[in-house]
């Protein structure tokens, strides 16, 4: 367990699920997150992906999944009897918390993908997701030299350069009142009933990341008086963050995140 693990329930007690009562009745149901609307103003944060030095390579995850499976050096998975290897494609995608993958790998942004591919970042109508960048693909599989973004959480650095953008528009800054909001299939999908809210400061927020019983950044993240409100939804590839122009101006045009308007999803 991490020291940051370790100081969670100290900086971030957990709090009465009614804390979540007002998203309920703005969002509906949060099972894989509350998604506000705009208020008044929305961007999204994309989650990052990364590349290889050497690029994107002309072999699929799956193909060299594949080629495992047939030399020995991966084993197959089996449950209840079914090949799940057999009947489903080894995207290269993950779940859950991700940071970058270290030397020989950079940051791919998704405007230069876009670039690359022809394929717009994110097709209208839909949000970011695994259907995203077809044309990156092949047969549904990502390139080997490419790590794409993962479902759920954002990744830390991420994580940790919205939280410093956020304290820069908060009303108390780091020492603002933020309350944080786990759904239930971030910690295992064995209680639906009480919702795992906890409250701290947002200079403490960095820790969330650290959850020992999740392994995904907050499902919200919003203030005390509710001036903004962030959301990342376990099915997607992003983070929409809610709150004053300023704070959305301030998001779409930092250099090291990346953020994009979607106004049919706004």
């Amino acid at each position: 367990m991490s020291e940051e693990s370790n100081l969670l329930p100290s900086l971030w007690p957990i709090v009465p699920s009614g804390a979540t009562d007002w998203l309920l009745e703005l969002c509906g149901d949060g099972i894989t997150g509350f998604m506000p609307p705009a208020m008044p103003d929305a961007a999204w944060v994309l989650n990052a992906m990364y590349e290889h030095e050497q690029g994107p390579a002309d072999v699929s995850h799956h193909e060299y999944h594949q080629q495992r499976l047939a030399d020995g050096s991966a084993l197959p998975h089996i449950v209840a009897g079914i090949d799940l290897d057999a009947v489903s494609v080894a995207t290269g995608g993950g779940l859950g918390r991700a940071r970058h993958p270290g030397p020989g790998w950079r940051r791919l942004r998704w405007a230069e993908l876009a670039r690359r591919t022809g394929d717009p970042a994110v097709p209208e109508g839909l949000m970011p997701s695994y259907r995203c960048f077809p044309s990156a693909k092949k047969e549904g599989s990502w390139p080997l030299g490419l790590i794409p973004p993962t479902e759920g959480s954002l990744d830390r650095e991420t994580w940790n350069r919205l939280i410093s953008l956020l304290g820069r528009h908060s009303p108390a800054g780091p020492d603002t009142r933020c309350l944080a909001y786990y759904n239930p299939l971030t910690l295992g999908a064995t209680d639906f009933d009480n919702l795992h809210v906890r409250a701290g400061r947002l200079g403490d927020a960095e820790t969330l990341y650290d959850h020992a019983e999740a392994d995904f950044s907050p499902s919200n993240l919003w203030t005390e008086d509710r001036s903004w409100v962030l959301c990342t939804d376990y099915d997607l590839w992003a983070t929409k963050v809610v709150g004053p122009p300023a704070l959305i101006d301030a998001l779409l045009d930092d250099g090291e995140i990346e953020a994009v308007r979607l106004p049919w999803a706004h």
